[in-house]
């Protein structure tokens, strides 16, 4: 039944369809013709069932910046690919936020997860699972992503659909918090007919040997907002509009591509807490873009470049999340950004004046993607000092942009980086005598950074692109379609 004063509907999100034969330039001929036959053999085998993906928000975050690409080339290849979103209330998106920090090792706010929060999670997914019932027939696919979506795995397994739980977070240490959020999850996944991880090291202990375990790597899109090619100009025209730098010639381009491949405009501007004047485009920037989450670190940042790089160097830091009123799915958000806030208003004036805490508009994800991917292209270094990291879009993301990348040595970002190779990792993200020895070497030898920079670029594009990503999807699809029992005949 409906939760009480709550009106639950699952928002289904739009998806065009996108030529996978647009990678050949970037990959070669081989995999995409690879790509092709998988997706002409998985076309065969689901005949007219649909492969329906469910998570918890349409933006914000990297499981939904993948899925939006990875559904419009499915859709290219001649996939029925679809994407519906779980409602849920505060309180719902409280517990799956404990499960996350969890998952993660960390106790997060601080709260149960014993038999109310159970009722309530359950509760929720028990409403979603009704709705969702009514467009998935026997036969199609449901592809179910993280913790807020793991509660309706058992409903789509008994309506017939082949269910598979994708799981993109996890921690390369267990401990009790992790326990307890699979202990919250364990029996839900019970029907589950293939299960993915994004790392090994993910996988609990109770599914060692399980033959449904699969493991599948995060990918980016080259050709999206966020990562297509941008000049010169547009960068610094695009950082000078939202106010992250000084705008020197206010009648330069803000123009990008849209995923429909219309033209799009930067209009919106950051909302910025800075002391002083923007640096102008030639100050070298240090740049972390995340959310405004606990485990990302922001503050840790803050303090240790206040601390190790201000004296010394010219750069400037800048510390950018979405407006925390535009990611449903993150109840945290705005405290994180106040403490953030706090901690910076207690900063040594000079070291005040190089940090800025930019809050980047939400209203339109694909001129977010673009602000984002300027401040990436612009940075002299990017940095992501997680304490925790399920995979690190953005880790990609700047490698791909041949930005040189200071990460800490945590979760996948371990499988993105081989430290003085593809960038810097920190392997103690605590450390900040560290973290500042790995920032001015970038900062003071461009020859070294220039070096890791191909050389990540290069790693992202054999690794990290949707045409292998896809192409793992389809074949796994295929697989479990292939041998599951025919639906029995409807009567009419």
């Amino acid at each position: 039944m409906p939760l009480a004063g709550y009106d639950l509907a699952m928002q289904q999100v739009p998806v065009q369809a996108l030529a996978p034969d647009r990678f050949r330039p970037l990959v070669g001929a081989q995999p995409v013709a690879r790509l092709d036959q998988a997706a002409r053999t998985l076309k065969e085998l689901l005949g007219p069932a649909r492969v329906w993906n469910v998570n918890s928000t349409a933006t914000g975050g990297g499981v939904a910046e993948m899925l939006q690409p990875l559904l419009a080339y499915a859709r290219g290849g001649g996939i029925d690919a679809r994407w519906l979103v779980v409602e849920g209330d505060a309180e719902f998106f409280r517990i799956t936020k404990r499960l996350h920090n969890g998952f993660h090792g960390e106790a997060g706010d601080g709260g149960p997860l014993g038999p109310a929060e159970r009722e309530h999670y359950g509760e929720v997914l028990r409403t979603n699972a009704g709705e969702l019932a009514a467009s998935v027939e026997r036969g199609d696919i449901v592809l179910l992503h993280d913790p807020q979506t793991a509660g309706l795995v058992p409903a789509m397994a008994a309506a017939g659909a082949v269910t598979i739980w994708r799981s993109h977070i996890g921690s390369d240490r267990d401990n009790d918090l992790v326990e307890r959020s699979w202990s919250f999850l364990q029996a839900y996944l019970s029907e589950a007919a293939a299960l993915v991880f994004s790392r090994p090291a993910y996988v609990p202990h109770w599914l060692d040997g399980d033959p449904r375990v699969h493991v599948i790597a995060p990918s980016i899109d080259p050709f999206s907002a966020k990562n297509q090619d941008l000049s010169p100009a547009t960068v610094r025209s695009v950082l000078g509009h939202t106010g992250i730098i000084r705008a020197e010639d206010r009648s330069g381009p803000l123009t990008f591509v849209r995923r429909d491949g219309s033209p799009g405009d930067v209009d919106h501007r950051a909302d910025i807490v800075r002391a002083g004047p923007a640096p102008g485009p030639e100050v070298p920037l240090v740049v972390q873009v995340s959310r405004w989450d606990r485990l990302k670190d922001m503050q840790g940042l803050m303090e240790g470049f206040a601390e190790q790089v201000v004296t010394g160097s010219r750069a400037h830091l800048v510390l950018a999340g979405p407006n925390v009123t535009g990611v449903a799915d993150d109840p945290e958000g705005v405290d994180v950004l106040r403490r953030c806030v706090d901690a910076w208003r207690e900063l040594p004036d000079g070291a005040r004046a190089r940090v800025q805490l930019v809050c980047l508009p939400m209203a339109d994800i694909e001129e977010n993607a673009a602000i984002v991917n300027a401040l990436q292209r612009h940075a002299t270094v990017v940095v992501q000092k997680s304490l925790a990291e399920g995979f690190g879009l953005t880790v990609a993301e700047a490698m791909w942009k041949a930005t040189p990348v200071v990460a800490s040595a945590v979760g996948g970002i371990l499988d993105q980086i081989v430290d003085g190779e593809h960038g810097l990792l920190l392997q103690d993200p605590g450390d900040h005598e560290e973290l500042g020895r790995s920032l001015r070497r970038l900062l003071d030898d461009p020859a070294t950074s220039e070096r890791l920079g191909a050389a990540a670029r290069r790693r992202v594009t054999e690794r990290f692109l949707a045409t292998r990503h896809l192409t793992q999807y389809a074949d796994l699809i295929a697989a479990l379609v292939d041998r599951t029992p025919p639906s029995p005949a409807k009567s009419f």
